[in-house]
Order: C-alpha cells, then sequence, then structure tokens
C-alpha cells in the first residue's frame, strides 16, 4: 500500500511539471508589472490598497526575479541638451554630457562631462532602502537601452527590481526636451504578507580632489539648501566626522564653480541629508526619503526632481526650490544677482558679453557720479588747504584742544568736510564686490570673447595687454587724484598700480576689462572735475 502510494505521489508530480512545462504560461515582457492602479502616497504615510505585483523568481539569477530575459547593461538618454548613461547597478547616473559646454575654449575639446568621476562603486542617484534588503549595489532591470528625446517631446526610462523577499522597486526617470531637470519616481510595491516599514535613500558622491587642475574646482564641494540657508561643506569638513542636516530642506548636491548636480525636495520628500567621507575616500551625500509604511498588498511612490546641468541664473531660477542659491555670490548676492541679470539683459541686445561689461561699467559710473564728484571736490579743497592746515598744527603743536579748535573753524570757512572724501566712496564699495563675484562666478562669461586675441572672458589675458594698461590708467589715475597724504604715504600710494598689475595679470579678462574701463572714466571724470574747481 505505501508503495503504490508512493508511486502515485511521483507520478502526480512528473505529471504536474510537465504539464507546466507545456501548457504553463510564458516569460513576461520587460513591461512594468501590472497594476490597475499604483498609489502615490506621501511618505510617512500608508498607502492605499493596489493589487500586488505577480512576478515570478528567474532561475538562473540569484537575489533576482527577472521580468524578461534582457540583461542588465548601461541604458543610453539623448536630448537636445545632454546625453546622460545610466547603469543597472542601483538604477543611478553613471555620466551625463552637456552638449552646449566644453571642457576647453577649443572646437576640437570634449564636451563637459559631470558625475563621471564620481565613486565607481557608488554611482550618482544610486538607491538603497532602509527597512528592506535594498544596497546601492543592487542591480536593476530598464525597460530600454536607448531613447532619445524630441525637440518637444517627453519620455520615460524605467528600472525594475523584484527581489524573491516579498517586495519590487521601481525608479522611473522623466526627461523633457529643453530642459536639464529630471524627475524621479520611487516605487516600492509590498508583495509580502508583512508590513514594510523604511525609507528610500539616494546618494551621490563626489571626487575628494579633482582629476584634473581647473579653476572650475576653487569652489568645489558639498552644497544644500536647509533652514532658509544655503550650506556648504569641503571634503575636509567631514574628514573626521560625519554631517546630518534635517530641517526643511530644499535640496542637495555637489557643484564647482560652473556646474552642479542636486536632488530637488518634492512635496517634503526629503527629510534628511547626511554627508560623509566614505570609504573608498569619496564625498559621499546620502539623501533620505520620510518614513513610510506599506501594508501588504500596498504601494508608495516618493517623488524627487534631479538637476545635472549649468549654474545659469536664469536656468537655476526656473528649477525653483532656491536652487538659485546654489550660485553663491558671497556677502553681497543681493547687489551682484541683479548685476549679472543685467549683463544678461544687456548682452541680448549687443550679443558680446565684453560689451556688455562696459555698458554696466558706464551706468554705475553715471549712476555714482554724484557721489564720486563731491568726493573728488573736498579731496580738493583739503589738498588746498593743506598748508594753512600744517601751519596750524606747528603753531599749536603743544596744544592739542586749540589745534582741533582751529583745524575746524578752518573747514568751516573754506565750506571742506574732511569725511566728505571718503564716505561716497565707502557707499561703492559693496557695489564693487558685488559685480566682482558676479563677473568671477557667471558660466556666462565662460569661453565668451571679447575682440581680437581676448577669446575667453573668464580666463586670463594671454598676452597680459589689458593687465598692463589697467596698470597704467590706475598710475595716472593715482597721480591726479588730490590727496593730503605725507610724501612716504603717496609714494606707497603710488605703489598700488604694480601690485594690482601683478594681481590683475592672472584675473579673468572680464574683471580686468571692467576695471580698465572704471578707471579711463574715473581719469575723464577727474579732468573734468580738477577744471571744475580751478574755474
Amino acid at each position: 500500500m505505501e508503495k503504490r502510494a508512493i508511486i502515485a505521489v511521483g507520478l502526480s508530480i512528473a505529471v504536474f511539471y510537465l504539464f507546466s512545462m507545456l501548457f504553463g504560461p510564458e516569460k513576461q515582457k520587460l513591461e512594468s508589472p501590472a497594476f490597475s492602479k499604483i498609489s502615490t502616497a506621501a511618505p510617512g504615510q500608508v498607502a492605499e490598497s493596489t493589487p500586488a505585483p505577480s512576478l515570478q523568481a528567474a532561475p538562473d539569477t540569484p537575489g533576482m526575479v527577472a521580468t524578461s530575459s534582457r540583461i542588465p547593461k548601461d541604458s543610453i538618454v539623448e536630448t537636445d541638451l545632454f546625453t546622460a548613461v545610466f547603469s543597472p547597478r542601483g538604477a543611478s547616473l553613471k555620466s551625463l554630457t552637456l552638449k552646449k559646454y566644453r571642457e576647453q575654449n577649443t572646437p576640437s575639446a570634449h564636451n563637459v562631462t559631470l558625475a563621471s568621476d564620481s565613486d565607481p562603486n557608488v554611482f550618482c542617484f544610486s538607491t538603497r532602502a532602509a527597512g528592506i534588503n535594498l544596497p546601492d549595489s543592487t542591480v536593476f532591470i530598464a525597460d530600454a537601452d536607448s531613447l532619445k528625446i524630441d525637440k518637444s517631446g517627453s519620455r520615460k526610462l524605467t528600472f525594475n527590481y523584484v527581489s524573491g523577499q516579498g517586495f519590487t522597486v521601481r525608479k522611473i526617470y522623466t526627461f523633457t526636451a529643453g530642459q536639464y531637470g529630471i524627475n524621479l519616481e520611487t516605487q516600492v510595491f509590498n508583495n509580502s504578507a508583512a508590513p514594510i516599514v523604511g525609507g528610500i535613500q539616494h546618494l551621490m558622491t563626489y571626487p575628494a580632489e579633482p582629476k584634473v587642475k581647473d579653476n572650475r574646482f576653487d569652489t568645489a564641494g558639498a552644497y544644500l539648501f536647509s533652514d532658509n540657508a544655503l550650506q556648504t561643506n569641503k571634503i575636509k569638513d567631514v574628514a573626521s566626522a560625519s554631517k546630518r542636516y534635517d530641517k526643511s530642506i530644499q535640496w542637495s548636491g555637489f557643484a564647482d564653480k560652473y556646474f552642479l548636480n542636486a536632488i530637488l525636495s518634492e512635496n517634503n520628500s526629503i527629510a534628511a541629508v547626511e554627508l560623509k567621507k566614505n570609504s573608498a575616500g569619496f564625498f559621499e551625500s546620502v539623501v533620505s526619503s520620510p518614513q513610510f509604511t506599506i501594508n501588504p498588498g500596498q504601494s508608495v511612490t516618493v517623488v524627487h526632481r534631479l538637476f545635472v546641468g549649468p549654474k545659469d541664473i536664469d536656468i537655476l531660477k526656473g528649477q525653483g526650490n532656491s536652487l538659485v542659491q546654489s550660485l553663491d555670490l558671497g556677502w553681497f548676492t543681493v547687489i551682484a544677482k541683479p548685476l549679472l541679470y543685467s549683463l544678461k539683459f544687456f548682452y541680448r541686445y549687443v550679443g558680446n558679453y565684453g560689451v556688455a561689461i562696459v555698458i554696466i561699467t558706464i551706468i554705475l559710473k553715471i549712476f555714482f557720479f554724484p557721489l564720486t564728484h563731491k568726493s573728488y571736490k573736498s579731496m580738493k579743497g583739503m589738498q588746498k588747504i593743506q598748508p594753512e592746515m600744517t601751519r596750524l598744527r606747528e603753531v599749536h603743536k603743544d596744544n592739542r584742544d586749540a589745534m582741533n579748535k582751529a583745524v575746524m573753524e578752518l573747514y568751516r570757512d573754506h565750506k571742506v568736510n574732511p569725511m566728505g572724501g571718503c564716505l561716497p566712496m565707502v557707499v561703492q564699495i559693496p557695489v564693487f564686490f558685488a559685480l566682482y563675484k558676479s563677473l568671477m562666478f557667471s558660466i556666462e562669461l565662460r569661453h565668451a570673447p571679447f575682440f581680437f586675441w581676448i577669446t575667453d572672458l573668464a580666463d586670463k589675458d594671454p598676452y597680459y595687454v589689458t593687465p598692463l594698461i589697467m596698470g597704467v590708467t590706475m598710475f595716472i589715475q593715482q597721480k591726479m587724484t588730490p590727496s593730503n597724504m605725507e610724501p612716504m604715504q603717496q609714494k606707497i600710494m603710488l605703489a598700488l598700480p604694480v601690485v594690482f598689475t601683478f594681481m590683475f595679470l592672472s584675473f579673468p579678462s572680464g574683471l580686468v576689462l571692467y576695471w580698465l574701463v572704471n578707471n579711463v572714466l574715473t581719469i575723464g571724470q577727474q579732468m573734468y572735475i580738477n577744471k571744475l574747481v580751478k574755474d
């Protein structure tokens, strides 16, 4: 009896497997798992009920469930602005090459490629999860090997990972023509019998030291906007201990002088950011979503926006989330940004950023003319009464109170204000510093030509012609400026043009152009004031 039972069971198993091989369901294509409705629950909430995906484990791929026989490989996305390469490992960005920007100012130079120098073990926007077994090295399956976005189109690239542990993760990148911004939806489906409590983490890495020496990396580091303030960190700031931010985070990323990689919050989808130096020596940013709970048969979607592109003030402003704050123009940002907008405004009409700089310099000189006019007149008046002041100091050298009283009477009789030559100049200092910053950090000047030998306003004058001319004009200006200083002090002041000339030899030619034009205008103004006072 027992033998017959064993034989019967064995025959039943054999018939079952034979039936499954001959008449079983075909393997699914690499399309998204069939759901009647995918919930988009806010992080921190339980998603509404949705049918659970039904996917089978791939027998030849341990730890994964495949939706097709597709072999994981890189996917290439091409838009009118960039060509991006995505890796199946972590469904991450391997590199993004900008079509409108080159590394050097030559036609044969390679286009600027971002994210390619990240940690080779953790590509940009790699994904892992807390609460489920999803390391950042997880291999996803993409639904396409390549995408090309038409000039007015929008397309999606979908990555799927289906575990053998009862959960599915899907990353959907959405690309739109004419935009550097990329939409990212990360969906987690609970196919198990128990709730999933956890969160999504996206990782970005950045080299501790740039591979090439270029002044574009002078300000490279981690940037994020948290609690209504821009936070900046260098690799040295997190070398010994990590830093964590968890207050009202709008975005987080890595940036250099001209370019930025960032993750932007969408409906408070960034709960915290941790900055640290990882085991491979790279700068690492871990962007965490709020914690969520997914009951069996339910799903949750966490939405972020990505930006990988130039720090153009108009492009950054168009992204929202205060991303424009990544263009850090120092203490006088409130003045520098309007000046940068003005620079771009004039460029639209003249088509040359060098000419736009000249126009802005002239406008600023006209705007401040009343102040500088008053300042120079005051200095000229002080120069006239200098012999009388020297005499009074000699007469009252033993009585300071009497000397001060006599000097004040002298000022009053000649209607001269000793502070009149200083205060108007102090008022202009913030504007000069703001313009300096806006010209120094403006990507618009990068590889922008002026005239003749100046082919890059963001680079130094290759023949040092403009810095030398600037030094000469500064010397002339110093000689023409009235002064009541001692002879030794005057000699020291006359040495300043030499010092400034050497400083400006390596400055961007756009800055030198501004200073040169400003000096020429000041010389003309001083000639006018000298004639006016003499008459």
